[in-house]
């Protein structure tokens, strides 16, 4: 027998047949539909992203008779919404591999202390897509897309996201796909994917979340970020030639963004640095976009609010024949460690190796795509001055190679004065109390090139030793503990060296650091810079 898998998806079909009409099933039967489509034991995932949310499946998923479908084993980027934690409590599921829990973190940690949730891994994402084609493939598939015609096929719209992957992965080992879709038409704006990999669509009956992850208001930048981020540019952009780069999500990345059109053009950087990029159309890019100092943005996601702009700005971002974006998670993080030459972002906790991780305690967020834009693309072999820069100060042989720039940016103390920098990462003691078999690590210490604070930036790649990168780490932490015992002449030869260097050794007035130097100061500007094209989701609008 070598059909077993086929001969399995013939029958799942002929249960589920009776719910359908053609591959169309009403809504009120998605969760029968399930009943007599998944089996138990079944490894299925369940289409949740950063941002688009198969939110009504997820919903009709956790309504099943546990008695009928239990056991299940959930692979699954990001869990975003309670539906998604629900089944393990009820017993439906009961081992997960993930990427990122976000909004869940606090619950997820709960439910694994209780024993009532299994982790295989917390994967980055192309990590966890590579395994949906080698040990981790569905067979059943639950995802989410804009629109379908009467055939099945699929349109995904701007937010494509993971919705190719999970479905390619699961329809060609013979799996089942089930898309929840806002609406049937007669003719769609573009296939996204094709009605032969769908074996049902579910219209269902309110259009599927999405969430504005990646919206900033520059209401909130404070001057100790614009500081931050006139050293990111002055210290480590200009040196570097940086041209292609990503960003993490935060107001410290969105304060860089928002100085390109004004502190990096008064440096005459526009054409020089911060031209390609792998980021979602973030709204805080939208000034430097109509300086003229972004060429190209390819996109893991979308952003709500950004579609009538990205339809106006096609020479930025790809878009399809109807003007609507087509993004693709697994190619931008792909773009994003092999195209890139910088990733900047920040974290929860830094231990004295570099090590970082947004995995505490009594959080465990995961660490979605940073492991890979945050990491030293060891297959690159294409060549740009930021690259070789990097390579040339790291001197770690005798066959010359290149570098990728990993900048952790991140203020010595965090919320409710928490410090940022630890001698001991949490994740330690979470992997001893979850089972772990290795420390939740989102960048490992080996990959960071820089640490930028407010106190200034720590070269790594120019550290000899390992004390010298502790002391390194120690002269950027603050008035931490781990910033208060440092070495102070050590933390001095550092800076002689250059290897440490605060605002005033980079030529940077700090008393020019205000609110001023934002190209957008609030979200009503941002409006403004793109000629009303932008349209703010509600909660960010306060006019």
């Amino acid at each position: 027998m070598w059909n077993e898998l086929s001969r399995n998806k013939h029958d799942r079909l002929e249960r589920g047949a009776r719910f359908a009409a053609g591959k169309m099933v009403a809504s009120s039967d998605a969760t029968a539909l399930m009943q007599a489509v998944i089996e138990p034991g079944d490894r299925l995932c369940l289409e949740g992203n950063n941002q688009k949310q198969a939110d009504f499946l997820a919903a009709a998923l956790s309504k099943v008779d546990p008695d009928v479908v239990h056991g299940l084993h959930i692979v699954q980027s990001v869990l975003a919404l309670p539906e998604h934690l629900d089944i393990f409590e009820a017993g439906i599921a009961s081992r997960l591999d993930f990427s990122f829990a976000g909004p869940q973190a606090t619950r997820l940690a709960r439910l694994i202390r209780s024993g009532n949730l299994q982790v295989g891994a917390i994967h980055t994402y192309l990590e966890l897509f590579g395994r949906y084609f080698v040990d981790l493939t569905p067979r059943v598939a639950l995802i989410c897309a804009q629109a379908a015609d009467k055939n099945g096929n699929l349109y995904t719209g701007g937010n494509t996201e993971d919705t190719p992957v999970i479905v390619e992965a699961t329809a060609f080992r013979q799996g089942v796909v089930i898309a929840q879709v806002n609406e049937v038409v007669d003719v769609l704006p573009r296939v996204d994917i094709p009605a032969d990999w769908v074996d049902y669509v579910v219209p269902s009956p309110k259009p599927h979340y999405i969430e504005p992850l990646f919206t900033r208001d520059p209401a909130l930048i404070s001057e100790i970020q614009v500081l931050m981020a006139m050293m990111a540019i002055k210290g480590i952009y200009k040196e570097y030639e940086v041209k292609s780069l990503n960003h993490g999500i935060g107001f410290d990345t969105a304060a860089i963004e928002l100085l390109l059109p004004t502190y990096a053009d008064s440096l005459g950087l526009k054409g020089k640095i911060a031209t390609h990029w792998a980021l979602n159309p973030h709204p805080t890019l939208i000034p430097a976009i109509e300086a003229g100092f972004i060429q190209s943005v390819h996109s893991f996601g979308s952003e709500l609010g950004m579609e009538d702009y990205i339809r106006a700005r096609s020479d930025v971002f790809f878009t399809g024949p109807d003007g609507s974006m087509r993004s693709n998670r697994a190619l931008s993080q792909t773009a994003g460690l092999y195209g890139c030459d910088l990733f900047i972002g920040s974290t929860l906790q830094i231990d004295l190796e570099g090590n970082s991780s947004t995995a505490t305690l009594d959080r465990i967020s995961g660490f979605g795509g940073a492991p890979n834009m945050g990491s030293d693309a060891r297959g690159r072999r294409h060549a740009s001055p930021a690259w070789l820069k990097a390579g040339r100060e790291a001197a770690t042989g005798l066959m010359p190679r290149g570098r990728k720039l990993v900048v952790q940016i991140v203020e010595s103390f965090r919320e409710h004065m928490v410090p940022a920098f630890v001698e001991r990462l949490d994740a330690w003691e979470l992997a001893d109390s979850a089972g772990l078999e290795l420390p939740p690590v989102m960048i490992y210490g080996d990959d960071v090139t820089h640490i930028l604070t407010e106190e200034g930036i720590a070269n790594l790649l120019l550290c000899r030793t390992p004390e010298e990168r502790e002391q390194a780490i120690r002269g950027v932490a603050g008035y931490t503990p781990v910033g208060l015992s440092r070495d102070k002449q050590m933390v001095e030869n550092l800076r002689d060296r250059g290897v440490i260097r605060r605002p005033t050794d980079l030529g940077i007035d700090v008393s020019l650091a205000t609110r001023d130097l934002l190209a957008a100061r609030s979200m009503k500007d941002i409006v403004r810079a793109s000629h009303g094209l932008y349209r703010p989701p509600a909660r960010f609008r306060n006019w």
